[in-house]
């Protein structure tokens, strides 16, 4: 299987630079799995392909502002910091921007010395693991501080912070949102639940691997980033009940469904769990656990078009891709929808 097989055209333009005003106003493209039907809609639609005792499973997930920019202690020089793992209590693997800049030893300060960082070690692919030094909380500290780490293809400024986070995000320590959430509102969830469908959080904190392309070209080849997830026994027993009653799981993004297939069993069973996933779903793939996704449009010939393609065929997942171009969707972390059932 090659990575080229799961190219599309993909204009500029329909690269959503900024969020929409109303979070469920996005369009909802349907695609059945099975025949392959599109349907267009408006997200909020959603409601009317949700039946009584399905469960849909939220990644609760918050994004850090992981995005520093201070300069270099002795020389002044400007150097920006993107958090991308927690190793220990202070001490984070980094992308570094210019990396010239950025040796074992180096002394870095931001916010007028509020925070400090030192460069203790060079990691796998040129990523830095630093050590910070701060007075009080890092996470108040980071919030003063720290940036929206936006996908380096949306170019405009974000003017409201929150527009980058579902509004039921809570565990913070994601490097990117999972954006198929940000389409949904609290009055959405709520009508949810008064149709009888069940509500679930799990939490995997995002990496930036998830969005590295593959450029292997042979799919198997492709190495994926681990990220960490935690899944309580709550949720697990409340899709096992929904499995057992034949009713189906409906996973919001690539993020929660990558999670629920890690921990899942044979059977599909799920228990409580925590752990690290670098799980690569493509086709080919017997899912054990998800029977539908709620996703966004993704970049051409990445981990995420082939784990939707795993899920309703390549076939059918590169004519709705196709039909999406034409019909002018916006893509992307601001884009639109795709409900595969």
């Amino acid at each position: 299987m090659k990575a080229s097989d799961f190219y599309f055209d993909l204009p500029e333009e329909l690269i959503a630079q900024v969020p929409l005003e109303e979070r469920d106003s996005s369009r909802l493209m349907v695609l059945d799995k099975n025949s392959g039907e599109i349907e267009h809609k408006i997200f909020h639609d959603v409601l009317d392909y949700f039946n009584e005792g399905d469960t849909l499973v939220l990644n609760n997930t918050r994004v850090l502002p992981a995005r520093l920019i201070g300069e270099k202690e002795d020389s002044k020089g400007k150097i920006e910091f993107l958090l991308l793992k927690r190793l220990g209590n202070d001490r984070w693997e980094c992308l570094a921007k210019p990396g010239k800049r950025a040796k074992i030893g180096t002394k870095f300060s931001f916010g007028d010395g509020k925070l400090k960082a030192e460069v203790k070690e060079i990691g796998e692919e040129g990523n830095r693991i630093i050590d910070f030094t701060y007075e009080g909380i890092f996470e108040q500290v980071l919030d003063e501080l720290g940036q929206m780490p936006l996908p380096p293809y949306i170019h405009e400024k974000l003017d409201d912070k929150e527009r980058y986070q579902t509004v039921y995000s809570k565990e913070k320590g994601s490097a990117a949102a999972p954006t198929a959430g940000l389409h949904f509102t609290n009055e959405l969830l709520e009508k949810i639940k008064a149709k009888g469908v069940n509500v679930a959080y799990l939490t995997l904190h995002v990496g930036l691997g998830t969005f590295r392309p593959v450029k292997v070209e042979d799919v198997e080849n492709h190495n994926m980033h681990s990220e960490f997830y935690q899944l309580s026994k709550e949720t697990a027993d409340i899709i096992n009940n929904t499995k057992k009653a034949g009713k189906r799981v409906i996973a919001v993004g690539t993020t929660s469904t990558r999670t629920l297939e890690t921990i899942a069993d044979s059977e599909g069973n799920l228990s409580e769990s925590s752990g690290w996933t670098d799980i690569f779903i493509y086709p080919g793939y017997n899912f054990k656990v998800v029977d539908a996704l709620i996703t966004n449009f993704h970049l051409p010939e990445s981990t995420l078009i082939m784990l939707v393609s795993a899920l309703a065929g390549k076939e059918n997942i590169l004519n709705a891709y196709n039909t999406a171009v034409k019909e002018g969707y916006r893509f992307f972390s601001f884009g639109d929808a795709m409900f595969i059932h």
